[in-house]
């Protein structure tokens, strides 16, 4: 029958498989696990706040909630007004589902729910106040609001790095099983292994007629048999989450009977869609006849977002030049003073709408580094990039341009770019004309916003990225912009250059 999910060949498959591990006890979910000790440290975190903010306003007195007659409101104390409060907040904090696992771990929408939940909580008791004629004091409430907010927020993120440290040993994370065509197993397998902070440990594969005991290529992640033994091979795998990869090669209606076939609570499906990197408002699903349909908006920007990232860019970059203008002066003079050459590096690159604009940087080779580049590019092609240019250890780069780059310092003068309306500081990697020729047609996207000093591709890798990953990020970073995006990559841009690890060169 088709609409049968598990086959003997398919159970006689997974019990020969001998990387998967053998079905383990049902304990509690780590995921009921993770949100008990959120929900604890949530309480904790709103008790400091409000019953501090309470001490610190009134002190330890019975101060009473008043009437705007004077009358005071029966025996109504400010510690019962803040015990309620706490209990309210917390459970608004249930209610928007801030502690639910899709949120936590990854992503900005944990975040987004508890500022955006503790805001309304506070605007509902502004109107209650209002509308009972009860006046609370106005100054506790403008100190718990934020106070609040700024703790949870906080709490929140200590609990996310330890949670990123447990998931890089496969702890507190799902256990999945890829389902779809090979080559779709295999890029969904590089991601998810190349990401172990977003939560998912992949344990298997089910491919359509592949052979028992083989490996997704480039990982260790075995192959359990075909979609027959699905079934089987969860339970030999021990697996919680089967993400479909792609239909391409599934009989019709299978994903309808995996979905069906998945025990409601424990067990999760997840359909990874053919139309990568696009995210936020641009993506609805408006069901029409009992079909979900997934409509995707093409990428607009107004002349509002314009307008704000370009405040945002003058603003900062201004600040920013004022603040380090020592650092500045002092990597000039260190240029000037190690290696004979101009202490600006001038160089063509395309920008917005495929306008070709000079670029800034701090010198960091040696002066004939341009005419000694087609060498190098030989060697780079060897290495199977044929588009984006890095080298790690290029010969050309000077001791002190070494540093600079290492901590990207040699970026700053870009600042002046940005001031000067060529450059935005986030946006995707400015190419050079010669990339540009080799770009396909898709890959001219990128020319819909402003080149940034930093980008996404800068706070995911960096120089270890390839040229199908670094375009993939710039894509995506111009298909789903937001202010609150970028103001997000720029903190992580600092953290990269206090840290840069490995990836900078």
């Amino acid at each position: 029958m088709a609409s049968t999910m598990t086959a003997d060949t398919g159970g006689e498959q997974a019990e020969r498989m001998p990387h998967a591990a053998a079905p383990a006890t049902r304990s509690v979910s780590w995921r009921r696990v993770y949100a008990r000790r959120l929900w604890v440290s949530d309480l904790l975190a709103l008790i400091w706040v409000v019953y501090g903010t309470q001490i610190a306003w009134f002190g330890l007195g019975a101060a009473e909630i008043a009437i705007r007659d004077g009358r005071v409101a029966g025996e109504i104390s400010y510690w019962t007004f803040s015990t309620g409060l706490i209990l309210v907040w917390m459970l608004t904090l249930s209610l928007a589902d801030t502690r639910d696992y899709r949120v936590i771990g990854a992503g900005s929408a944990e975040y987004a729910r508890i500022a955006r939940s503790s805001v309304t909580l506070f605007g509902v008791i502004a109107i209650v106040a209002f509308l009972t004629q009860i006046e609370v004091a106005r100054g506790f409430l403008l100190i718990s609001l934020p106070l609040g907010i700024l703790v949870l927020l906080f709490e929140r993120w200590l609990w996310r790095q330890w949670l990123i440290a447990q998931r890089r040993t496969g702890d507190f994370s799902a256990r999945v099983l890829l389902v779809g065509s090979r080559q779709s197993v295999v890029d969904i397998a590089n991601e998810l292994v190349r990401t172990p902070s977003a939560g998912y440990l992949v344990v298997g594969a089910c491919i359509p007629g592949a052979a028992v005991a083989d490996t997704v290529e480039g990982t260790d992640i075995p192959i359990i048999g075909s979609i027959s033994g699905l079934r089987s091979a969860m339970e030999v795998t021990n697996a919680d989450t089967v993400v479909v990869t792609s239909t391409d090669e599934l009989p019709a209606d299978k994903v309808k009977q995996i979905s069906w076939s998945l025990e409601a609570g424990r067990q999760h499906l997840v359909i990874a869609p053919g139309i990568a990197d696009i995210a936020g408002p641009r993506i609805s699903s408006r069901p029409v006849a009992g079909l979900p349909l997934l409509h995707v908006e093409t990428p607009r920007f107004s002349g509002g977002q314009r307008v704000a990232k370009r405040i945002l860019d003058v603003s900062a970059a201004s600040l920013g030049v004022a603040l380090i203008s020592p650092v500045l002066l002092f990597l000039a003079a260190s240029i000037r003073l190690s290696s004979p050459g101009p202490i600006l590096f001038r160089q063509t690159r395309v920008g917005h709408g495929g306008r070709e604009f000079t670029m800034l940087k701090f010198r960091s080779m040696v002066v004939d580094a341009e005419q000694r580049l087609d060498a190098l590019l030989e060697q780079e092609r060897d290495a199977g990039n044929t588009v984006l240019f890095k080298m790690r250890n290029d010969p050309r780069v000077t001791p002190i341009g070494r540093i600079m780059r290492r901590l990207s310092l040699d970026e700053l003068p870009q600042l002046f770019n940005v001031i000067g309306g060529s450059m935005s500081l986030v946006g995707p990697r400015p190419p050079l004309p010669r990339e540009v020729e080799l770009y396909a047609d898709h890959v001219h996207r990128r020319f819909l916003v402003k080149p940034g000093i930093t980008g996404l591709w800068q706070v995911s890798g960096r120089s270890s990225l390839s040229w199908e990953e670094s375009v993939r990020l710039d894509l995506s970073y111009v298909e789903n912009w937001t202010l609150v995006g970028d103001v997000v990559i720029l903190f992580k841009t600092a953290r990269a250059a206090l840290a840069p690890g490995d990836t900078a060169f």
